[in-house]
């Protein structure tokens, strides 16, 4: 899991030391401007375009990772969250601040768990030239550290990017491993992440964790409303050039190009990694001990499948870790929404979990076989996140493999893209059986609004009907009736247990009228609870 909350709560990874390498002769490399061999450096402007970056990720590949371990001043290490938080840029020395440009830039100190210093460098007329790191950039008033202390032995963590309709506020933010945030115009609310690459998720190891070793930030034109960047990726099993272009709006939208080399055998190979959080919500109470109704940065995950259907897939706080994978080919995209934008539903004044943006992955190249794969992981809390959802291709990569993904991600509360059918509106679950009635056996109720689509034009004696699958068990006490409140179709069924095991039962329902489907497919994983569990409930 990771434990986040804000920006400067980090990752998992973040002790990941700098890297270094050897370069070819007569290459520049990204650690150092020509000549110098420091952050604090300052060499000659040197050639930059996004093909030189992929033949440094290509170098890197075919070399031996090396992990160089650069720590931080000790007394940077030991400070508390506070100190640390107190650390912050000055806005008069902001990259852009005085060029009339709408967008601007400002860095993170390296410090407490980022002590990985990241090289920046700005682009102008395919010209780059490192951003040298000056202690002066920063306030220091309320941290304890002495500036001086700083000059040759600091540097930057990462950094926030701030746009033209309000500069007291971050578009997107750079922080930790490859990890990033971004903001819709129409949220102004961090809340999920996304990071560049996964590898190995969910196994019984430790997860590999890449990160952003450089960045290069081309300048934008005056009237320009979209920012370029770059970005140099490493770790042990693969090396990675990404191209991204951001455009803030009601919507930001990034364009990502990515080249990935791997430097050997790649298990699970992670393309568009999406994080998020979900501790409870109406479909699982099991954590439910706050006095807020739900607790969630996303709710669900919606795919659009290759052959055109729309699958949502409610989150869950699993009790132990759930690992899903969704085959397809050529997906349209998927991502982790957070539909549910209503704030009695949260009561939550601080943090606002309604306003908590979704994303979207929308693939820009042929992606071919693999599966959108879906990891839960048990959380006591709502400082960890613990969804994971990326593209997992079926073919594992193999060194000396260029590996071209090119995507677009959407932030914000409107997706570019929804099903023309009905889509999920809510999920409950609870106890199963009928009200007044003497339980005999175990079961569990669940009831599934839909709305939108044909609904609400359709006839109310419509004979809609709700079609069931399950994996196992039996289904019973099936009905899907109008509600007038919310204009839509709400499915009721149990699912009864035929066995006393507590593995994960499969379902999978959407309405349809004579024959033909009104909604998406909703899907869901339920877990029996266990034999003796069953006996309480029902005494």
């Amino acid at each position: 899991m990771i434990a986040r909350r804000s920006l400067l709560k980090s990752a998992l990874a973040l002790a990941a030391g700098q890297l270094s390498y050897a370069a070819p002769s007569g290459a520049v490399t990204p650690g150092a401007a020509a000549g110098s061999s420091a952050i604090g450096a300052n060499g000659p402007p040197q050639p930059f375009d996004f093909a030189w970056l992929k033949g440094q990720a290509h170098y890197l590949a075919s070399n031996v990772y090396q992990d160089s371990k650069d720590a931080v001043p000790p007394a940077m290490a030991k400070l508390g969250y506070d100190q640390y938080q107190s650390i912050r840029f000055r806005t008069d020395h902001s990259l852009w601040g005085d060029a009339g440009s709408a967008f601007r830039l400002q860095f993170f100190h390296v410090g407490r768990t980022f002590n990985a210093p990241v090289h920046l460098y700005e682009v102008v007329d395919g010209q780059s030239r490192e951003i040298v790191y000056d202690p002066a950039m920063f306030e220091w008033d309320k941290s304890g550290i002495a500036p001086a202390t700083m000059k040759d032995h600091a540097g930057f963590a990462g950094f926030r990017v701030q746009f033209v309709t309000n500069w007291r506020a971050d578009v997107a933010a750079f922080l930790g491993a490859a990890y990033f945030r971004a903001v819709g115009g129409d949220t102004r609310q961090y809340g999920l992440s996304a990071r560049a690459l996964a590898v190995d998720t969910a196994f019984p190891r430790p997860e590999e964790f890449p990160r952003f070793t450089s960045f290069w930030f081309e300048r934008p034109g005056r009237d320009s409303g979209t920012m370029t960047l770059y970005a140099l990726l490493d770790s042990p099993s693969i090396a990675g050039a990404l191209r991204m272009q951001i455009s803030p709006g009601g919507t930001l939208v990034m364009n990502v190009d990515t080249a990935l080399y791997p430097r050997k055998p790649i298990e699970r190979l992670g393309i568009a990694p999406l994080t998020s959080m979900f501790f409870y919500g109406e479909n699982d109470r099991r954590a439910a001990n706050d006095w807020r109704p739900e607790i969630h940065d996303s709710d669900g995950i919606s795919m659009w499948t290759g052959a055109g259907e729309w699958i949502w897939r409610p989150l869950i706080n699993p009790a132990q870790l759930h690992f899903n994978s969704y085959s397809d080919d050529n997906p349209r995209g998927f991502g982790l929404l957070q539909r549910d934008r209503n704030f009695e539903h949260y009561q939550d004044d601080g943090v606002y979990y309604d306003k908590r943006p979704s994303l979207w992955v929308e693939p820009r190249n042929g992606w071919g076989k693999g599966a959108v794969q879906l990891v839960e992981i048990p959380t006591v809390d709502e400082t960890f996140d613990n969804i994971v959802a990326f593209w997992n291709p079926l073919d594992k990569p193999r060194p000396g493999q260029e590996l071209l993904f090119s995507y677009r991600l959407y932030w914000g509360t409107r997706m570019p893209y929804a099903s023309p059918l009905a889509t999920t509106l809510a999920t409950r679950t609870g106890i199963g059986g009928t009200v007044g009635v003497k339980r005999q056996y175990y079961s569990w109720h669940f009831a599934v609004d839909f709305a939108g689509g044909e609904l609400g034009a359709l006839a109310k004696d419509a004979p809609v009907e709700a079609v069931i699958t399950t994996s196992r068990g039996q289904t019973e006490h099936v009905t899907a009736h109008y509600v007038e409140e919310f204009n839509g179709y709400r499915a009721l069924f149990d699912v009864k247990p035929t066995d006393d095991t507590v593995q994960p039962i499969d379902l999978r329902l959407y309405l349809r009228v004579d024959g033909r489907p009104l909604t998406e497919t909703w899907i869901y994983q339920w877990t029996p609870p266990s034999a003796k569990e069953r006996k309480q409930a029902i005494a």
